[in-house]
């Protein structure tokens, strides 16, 4: 894996310099890499500057990953050049193999592969990205974070790639070789992810991961597409996978403490509050500058078992001293649309100081009055001061995803986020 994810040298075979080629994708984004380069192209002296050469087996040096993206019927051929240099890892791009019904074609590759000991990824994938690689042909490099996406689709990927912070991205495709399991493995163990996200669409060994998955230490949050007849279909023409039936996997994922997602807005979602923010207890505290809010934020938690507790006497005490202008103090506490910063601050305040409110969810609807980044710096400056309670908010704007604050355009997906963050007890 350290090949893979941490190489000194790669080499493109197949790098391009045609306009909207996959290989000038990969050759823009790999030569952004701060590695030893090589491009492998016999029809072309260069490409972008870079010198090219016949075959991977001209480069004099030593090579840790080749990327392939030629035409599929010589794929096979490039390989057995890749077994010829002994390389440390190889990704195929390229697709046309088990997807398409050539499973001849791809063990062969396989084979030829794992006789010489090279780990594969794909064929049929998007590549990888990883700290300062980028061995794909993704339109933009993602946002450095801490969130770990590994993804049988490439073009979801895409979909999502400028929406969260990434420590590694996993396009794995056909899974000739390393598949989902054996990167679940390696990212327990990589210290820059806190959270592990899946988009699948078939498991190869079911009961395998399952196994592997319980014993992850960290969460693991996953889309399973494929779920309808036509959709399962439309799986075995996409990566070869087997779809299987989706109540089967809804019952295997929570009985492997997987967290499992409808949406990959849910997906996103819920891995960024997993990713920055701790576990808590159940018990929420809800404050808000407009009342609707609150009460549709009040309704979604109870739909998700989410408990709101009453404030205690002295939290009702504090807030009768410190929070001017208020009448009613209740959880949701509705700190009225006229609520400039400071009343923020002692909302936040008097709420987390009661010891069975065990997180916040803070709302910042546009009001004449409201300010809604120096609201954010009041949530910053609490998420400080209260490590240990999760705060998750909607506000229209404010730089709180920047400060590790999870922010929300629906309360809806606030609550399911501080769900996903209740521990069982």
């Amino acid at each position: 894996m350290k090949q893979i994810f941490n190489p000194k040298s790669i080499a493109l075979i197949g790098a391009s310099e045609e306009k909207n080629s996959v290989g000038l994708g990969l050759a823009k984004n790999i030569l952004e890499s701060n590695k030893n380069i090589f491009f492998v192209n016999p029809f072309k002296d260069s490409v972008l500057g870079l010198k090219c050469y016949d075959k991977v087996t001209d480069i004099k040096s030593k090579i840790d990953l080749v990327v392939i993206a030629v035409p599929a019927k010589i794929v096979k051929e490039t390989v057995i050049d890749c077994a010829s240099k002994k390389v440390g890892a190889v990704i195929i791009i390229s697709g046309g193999f088990k997807e398409e019904g050539k499973e001849k074609e791809e063990e062969e590759i396989k084979k030829i592969l794992k006789e010489s000991n090279i780990p594969l990824i794909g064929p049929n994938c998007l590549g990888i990205i990883s700290n300062d690689v980028n061995a794909s042909f993704a339109p933009i490099k993602p946002k450095k974070g801490s969130i770990a996406f590994l993804s049988q689709s490439g073009a979801i990927i895409n979909s999502i790639i400028d929406k969260a912070g990434f420590s590694k991205i996993v396009s794995y495709g056909n899974e000739a070789d390393l598949g989902l399991v054996d990167f679940l493995q390696y990212l327990d163990n990589d210290k820059e992810t806190k959270v592990i996200s899946i988009y699948i669409e078939g498991l190869k060994d079911g009961r395998k991961f399952m196994e592997v998955a319980k014993k992850i230490s960290k969460p693991i949050v996953l889309i399973k597409a494929g779920r309808s007849k036509k959709g399962k279909k439309a799986v075995g023409t996409h990566t070869g996978s087997l779809a299987g039936d989706y109540e089967v996997y809804k019952a295997a994922m929570k009985q492997s403490g997987v967290i499992l997602v409808d949406t990959i807005e849910e997906l996103l979602d819920i891995s960024k509050a997993l990713s920055f923010l701790p576990k808590c207890k159940n018990g929420i505290g809800i404050i808000t500058n407009g009342g609707g809010l609150g009460i549709l934020t009040t309704d979604y938690c109870f739909q998700y078992g989410v408990e709101i507790p009453e404030l205690k006497k002295e939290t009702i005490s504090f807030l009768d001293k410190e929070l001017k202008g208020v009448k009613n103090k209740n959880n949701p506490l509705d700190i009225i649309g006229d609520a400039l910063p400071e009343r923020y601050r002692v909302a936040m305040e008097g709420l987390l100081n009661q010891k069975d409110i065990n997180g916040l969810i803070v709302i910042s609807a546009s009001q004449t009055m409201t300010d809604h980044k120096e609201n954010a710096k009041m949530v910053i400056e609490m998420r400080k001061k209260y490590p240990l309670k999760p705060i998750v908010c909607c506000f229209k704007e404010g730089e709180l995803e920047e400060s590790n604050v999870p922010n929300y355009p629906d309360v809806m997906r606030a609550v399911k986020s501080i769900k996903s963050l209740i521990k069982n007890e």
